[in-house]
């Protein structure tokens, strides 16, 4: 299938805007991926991933934003095989092969993403499912556009049934990245409905907001939008578009309760991918029509102008009485004495 740019108006993007040769507001040209996972075949997905960036860099585009899960896939539909006391013999095989198809952080699929920024110029933020040990986590992994791995933010809570396969991340991977393009970082899906996580977020200066998601409903525009006004910041939500002859088919894969109304050319995931400005503007999307590369000019003069209105951490807060303390240490459900013995005895001996 064909990946073509979301259609641009004949004018200029936004033409409230003059974005000509400002340069105390430089102007970030960003794309949003709208696309479906190869599920099941993480080394076809990777390649997927690299003819996409090509694309986009091909347009110019300085960041691109990858889905939730592209890499190593959404498993929409699926139940595992779980009621409550039960879990059958195939969801647990449906586990394995999906535990198979995620990735290690760090690992030879983070290098290889690596490099793909490095090789396109372009600082990538990928939706991935990240293997550490027997456990999953709903990961966004960030590069720049040298090809480093700057980092990771690993989802702090998974929605509804997301929490049989997945663990939680905790408050050591929530980063907001200073780069040459602004300051970047990433909520997953509905955490970005979590009013204290976002104001983390918010007080560590983001200005390009991404937000990977699996949600395609109309109402998810909305979040995106108060987003964007609330923090003063561009929001870029990439979604995937997936219609049933994108997973495997029957009986190796079933979409529980729905499978016998569907046909392979159903959709399953109707995308809605959207760029949104620190004003709540519309810059580009929602896409609901296919897979698509969604781009916009960024102004990023226009976060100064909406943070004059509102900025929610600085002259709009009130922490003599309303404040938050984030505890952002790694929380390790086993900690070995024996490590700091001798990391001691080492500072002794120096």
């Amino acid at each position: 299938m064909s990946i073509v740019p979301a259609p641009q108006p004949d004018g200029p993007l936004f033409a409230e805007v003059d974005m000509g040769g400002d340069a105390s507001a430089p102007t970030v040209r960003a794309t949003v991926v709208q696309a479906s996972t190869i599920f099941y075949d993480t080394p076809a997905t990777l390649d997927k991933a690299e003819r996409l960036l090509a694309e986009a860099a091909g347009y110019g585009s300085q960041l691109v934003v990858f889905p939730e899960a592209f890499i190593g896939g959404y498993p929409r539909g699926s139940n595992f095989g779980v009621t409550i006391g039960n879990r059958t013999a195939k969801g647990k095989e449906d586990f394995r092969k999906y535990h198979a198809s995620a990735i290690d952080v760090p690992g030879p699929e983070i290098e290889r993403l690596a490099a793909m920024a490095g090789k396109y110029k372009v600082y990538l933020v990928m939706g991935v499912i990240e293997r550490d040990g027997y456990t999953l986590y709903c990961t966004v992994v960030f590069f720049d556009s040298q090809g480093r791995f700057l980092g990771k933010h690993r989802k702090i809570m998974p929605t509804a049934l997301e929490r049989i396969i997945w663990g939680f991340g905790d408050g050591s991977t929530i980063p907001v990245f200073e780069t040459p393009i602004g300051k970047i970082g990433a909520a997953i899906c509905w955490e970005n409905k979590m009013p204290l996580l976002r104001t983390a977020m918010y007080a560590k200066g983001i200005e390009i907001y991404c937000a990977p998601t699996a949600d395609s409903r109309a109402v998810w525009q909305a979040s995106m939008t108060h987003i964007a006004l609330e923090g003063g910041c561009f929001v870029l939500s990439a979604n995937q578009f997936c219609r049933r002859k994108d997973y495997p088919p029957p009986p190796e894969y079933l979409f529980s309760g729905t499978e016998d109304e569907l046909n392979p050319d159903s959709v399953v995931c109707a995308g809605g991918s959207v760029i949104i400005s620190p004003s709540g503007a519309i810059l580009a999307g929602p896409n609901y029509d296919g897979e698509a590369l969604i781009s916009a000019d960024l102004d990023m003069g226009e976060i100064a102008r909406a943070k004059f209105d509102f900025d929610v951490v600085g002259h709009y807060s009130r922490p003599e009485v309303l404040s938050l303390i984030v505890r952002d240490h790694p929380a390790k459900p086993v900690t070995f004495t024996s490590a700091s013995e001798k990391t001691e005895d080492a500072h002794k001996l120096l």
